[in-house]
């Protein structure tokens, strides 16, 4: 079976973790199995849309390394949604209701006082014509809602295992506002059968509108996609991620300088068994991606795991991958030696700014013991250093010095960084260079 998946984000905000893991595991997917993978705006929210997050959605996606195949717009669809609408109407299975949302909400709280499940009790299924001409005529404006038939709605749920729901205890789902605009539940169904989508991957939130939304395939004459329900992110000590998902934005994500690659491997790997673990490219999450290895428990999402995870990433990272966003970041004639200096001191890359500062200079020596440095400027040998250089002057210098260990090696390290700790020295000392050296060691900024 050719496999067709959609990504369908709403563009009323910024792209947040949770939406990107599913937008992840859905591209991961779709490629492991030679697919497509569709890019969907769900935008029928006028009033939410904006062309702001429409955009960012799209530069996210592609930082992220994720191409899509198709791109669609729901704005541009709705003579579809209307089209499916009239079909249903004729068929029995949409029907206007009345009730504005203050009534809805009586009935509710009434059903629950009497210890029945808040369900509705398809009141407007009994209205004569006249009954609704006459409310019409008193300017209330029908939503429409789908009505259910009787019996279970069982799917085999890729994640969850087989579900099944009796639909004589669930409500018939709105699927039009008054105001005419359809709703998610029958706009994305509606979709899904036109773009012959065969896998909906989405967040467990919505495994019980899929009850409704697989008769709303049968009715449509649609074939029925198969369905994978994740569960949701959660925060490290155990509670929803959803109310802190506003400052988890991919924007923000990327300011604070986590690698894409980085952010690829922590969310589609959360939940499974597999190591999170640095990797060289997707094509490994590609050949590996199998919905079996998720669990069906929550997976706890940990800014300060993904920050030591980014570091780890960037440590084995080959320079042909960065000299180019290096020369972004102002690093102009960054060599190789370079980055295998410093990149294991590195936990973002914009940190590799402030070491080619220390190369490159000026800096403000740390002066701890003059006499130390005295002997070592004295003993500093001549120009064309190597690896080798740092090992034989500090042995010079300890013999001389009668000093060892960090009374030796921390007065020299602050004299010609600035800096208590960072990269070998015996990397680090050629690429500073004789002058510069010898001008630190001299209390001289350099």
């Amino acid at each position: 079976m050719s496999v067709t998946v959609r990504f369908a984000p709403s563009p009323s905000g910024y792209l947040h973790v949770g939406n990107m893991r599913l937008a992840i595991i859905n591209w991961l997917f779709a490629r492991r199995e030679g697919g497509q993978f569709w890019l969907r705006m769900d935008d029928t929210d006028a009033e939410r849309s904006a062309q702001e997050y429409s955009d960012a959605i799209q530069h996210d996606l592609a930082w992220m390394d994720l191409d899509w195949d198709h791109y669609e717009r729901q704005s541009e669809r709705l003579d579809a949604y209307a089209e499916a609408a009239e079909r249903l109407k004729a068929s029995g299975r949409l029907y206007p209701a009345y009730e504005t949302q203050e009534e809805l909400e009586a009935k509710r709280r009434a059903q629950l006082a009497r210890s029945v499940p808040p369900l509705y009790d398809r009141a407007a299924v009994a209205l004569s014509p006249e009954q609704r001409r006459a409310l019409e005529a008193s300017g209330r404006k029908p939503h429409w809602r789908f009505k259910m038939d009787a019996g279970k709605v069982e799917w085999d749920d890729l994640i969850h295992g087989p579900i099944a729901f009796d639909a004589g205890q669930l409500s018939d789902p709105v699927l039009i506002r008054e105001d005419g605009r359809p709703l998610y539940g029958f706009s994305s169904v509606v979709d899904d059968i036109a773009f012959g989508v065969t896998h909906v991957v989405r967040g467990d939130d919505h495994i019980t509108n899929t009850a409704g939304q697989i008769q709303l395939f049968q009715a449509l004459g649609g074939k029925l996609p198969v369905f994978a329900h994740l569960p949701l992110l959660i925060d490290s000590e155990g509670t929803k991620l959803s109310k802190r998902l506003g400052t988890l934005s991919i924007a923000n994500l990327r300011d604070e300088g986590i690698e894409p690659l980085t952010l690829a491997v922590y969310l589609s790997r959360m939940g499974t068994s597999d190591p999170i673990e640095p990797l060289d490219d997707l094509v490994t999450l590609i050949h590996e991606f199998e919905f079996k290895r998720f669990s069906v428990s929550s997976p706890r999402f940990d800014l300060s795991e993904l920050k030591r995870l980014n570091a780890r990433m960037l440590h084995t990272t080959p320079f042909e991958r960065v000299e180019a966003r290096l020369a972004t970041l102002g690093l102009i004639g960054v060599t190789v030696q370079f980055w295998e200096a410093v990149r294991a001191n590195l936990e973002r890359l914009s940190d590799a700014v402030m070491w080619w500062d220390v190369v490159n200079g000026p800096i403000q020596p740390l002066i701890e013991n003059e006499a130390l440095l005295e002997t070592a400027l004295r003993l500093l040998p001549g120009a064309d250093w190597d690896d080798g250089v740092w090992p034989a002057w500090t042995s010079a210098v300890a013999a001389e010095s009668g000093l060892k260990g960090k009374a030796l090696f921390m007065p020299l390290r602050k004299a010609l960084t600035g800096q208590e700790h960072g990269p070998d020295m015996k990397t680090l000392l050629p690429l500073i260079g004789y002058e510069r050296v010898a001008k630190r060691l001299a209390g001289e900024a350099a």
